[in-house]
Parts: structure tokens; C-alpha cells; sequence
């Protein structure tokens, strides 16, 4: 288990993570087969990193850093800093892709739990970040139907299958690229930090 102090500090790293994670694209390289007659080309994933970031602290740092890091983002994104994608305040609740938002502390705090319980190996990281992110979009989905249900959000007009395929389904490829990366990092991570 990771001691209080250690905590705080993985906290901090997370919300320093998160908020640059969201200013970052995340890309792919093409595979090295090709280099000879294209060189080396990358190709954008369609999504930041803001939800590795989220995930990445989970494996690291705990349950708690983890949850604590995300409700710290989105204490300061509520409170006009503008560490949220398209900016902050208060009125961001009322934008669909909030729901996301809110599923960080609870996807970071599945993915920081299922990744300390059970012993250091790649499978079981990367089931904890599949978790967390599943935890993400069920939390997303959900205000998306409730903010669907009583006409608000910015969602009222758009069919909720469409805000669905906008805010989950279309994003998924590239986190789940982002979930293969994170996982490796935190098992090589961890084995460096002897935890």
C-alpha cells in the first residue's frame, strides 16, 4: 500500500498530469515496416491524454491520491481556471461531455483500488485501467441520459444516441490505445519504484 505522504504527493503529480494531459494530443507512429519508404509518419488517436493521465495516477499512486487529484481538477476547473478543455466555471455542469468530467474520481478511484489489489503483473493493470475507463463512460453515459431526460446540458435538442456515439463511442479507439500505454508505463513504473 502507498504511505499518506506518498499519497499527497501522487495527488499533486495527478492533478499536474491531468491538467497537462488535457493540452496534449495523443498520437500513434506508423509501424516500422513503412519507415524505409515514408519515413516515420505519425497519426493523431483523436484524443488528449487527459484520461491516461487520470488512469496512470490510479496505477501509481492509489485509490485515494487518485480520487483526490480529480476532485481537485474539477474544484479548480468549476472555479473559472481554465483547465478544462474548452476553458472553466461554474457554467461547464451545463455542457454534455461534464459527465466525463465527473467520472474521473470515480474511474481514477476503481482503477487506483483494483490496481493495488491484486498482485504487480501487466494483465491486472491493464484490467484496472479497463475499469476505471468503463467507470468513465458509465458516468458520462448516465448525466448524458439525465441531462437528456430533463432537457438540459446543451443536449436537449440532440438525440441521445448521437450525443452517445459523440462523447463514448467515437473517443473509444484511441483511449483504449491510451489504456495499452498506460499500463505498460505503470508496470515499468512500479518495478523501478520497487511497489
Amino acid at each position: 500500500m502507498v504511505s499518506a505522504p506518498t499519497q499527497l504527493l501522487w495527488a499533486l503529480i495527478g492533478l499536474i498530469l491531468t491538467i497537462g494531459g488535457t493540452l496534449l494530443e495523443a498520437f500513434i507512429a506508423s509501424p516500422p515496416w513503412g519507415w524505409d519508404a515514408h519515413g516515420v509518419q505519425v497519426h493523431s488517436l483523436g484524443v488528449t491524454w487527459q484520461v491516461g493521465s487520470v488512469l496512470l495516477v490510479g496505477c501509481l499512486g492509489g485509490k485515494n491520491a487518485a480520487a483526490v487529484s480529480q476532485m481537485a481538477y474539477l474544484l479548480l476547473g468549476l472555479t473559472w481556471f481554465n483547465v478544462f478543455t474548452q476553458g472553466g466555471g461554474f457554467d461547464y455542469v451545463l455542457r454534455p461531455s461534464f459527465g466525463y468530467l465527473l467520472g474521473f474520481v470515480p474511474g481514477a478511484w476503481v482503477c487506483g483500488w483494483l490496481a493495488f489489489l491484486y498482485p504487480l503483473r501487466l494483465e491486472f493493470l491493464a484490467l484496472s485501467c479497463l475499469a476505471g475507463l468503463l467507470t468513465v463512460h458509465l458516468t458520462g453515459i448516465s448525466y448524458l441520459l439525465v441531462a437528456h431526460f430533463f432537457q438540459w446540458a446543451g443536449i436537449g435538442t440532440t438525440p441521445i444516441w448521437q450525443a452517445i456515439l459523440t462523447y463514448s463511442i467515437y473517443p473509444l479507439p484511441g483511449q483504449l490505445a491510451i489504456v495499452c500505454a498506460v499500463t505498460v508505463l505503470a508496470f515499468v513504473l512500479r518495478l523501478v519504484m520497487f511497489y
